[in-house]
């Protein structure tokens, strides 16, 4: 009778103890520990269930998360811009000699034609 007074004054009721106890509880501490670690679980487990009922705000962190990855790519996107734009000023003169040599080329080849056709 005496352990059930003791056993009235803590929140563990006999049965738990004895599961407690099959489980590989050493004591009263022990005991309560599980329970204490159980009671996090559970709670982390009810947070993770609520999270996963909230539609709208998982819509809203995708969102967000979307807007994000959107943005990176946008700062990706100038930095590659401005790069290139630096490469063709870099290569600037080369592309214009290429450039007005084609022009000649063509126009040497219009005139040829048109030269051709009148003595041909």
């Amino acid at each position: 009778m005496t352990q059930e007074v003791a056993r009235a004054g803590s929140h563990v009721d006999a049965s738990a103890e004895g599961a407690a106890t099959a489980q590989g509880a050493k004591g009263p501490d022990e005991l309560r520990r599980q329970i204490e670690r159980t009671r996090h679980e559970l709670g982390d487990t009810v947070e993770q269930l609520a999270g996963k009922m909230d539609v709208k705000g998982r819509a809203r962190a995708r969102a967000d998360d979307l807007r994000d990855k959107a943005g990176a790519m946008t700062v990706q996107l100038r930095s590659s811009v401005a790069h290139a734009g630096q490469a063709g000023l870099r290569y600037r003169r080369p592309v214009l000699i290429a450039g007005a040599a084609a022009v000649v080329v063509v126009v040497a080849g219009a005139v040829m034609r048109r030269y051709a056709g009148q003595y041909g």
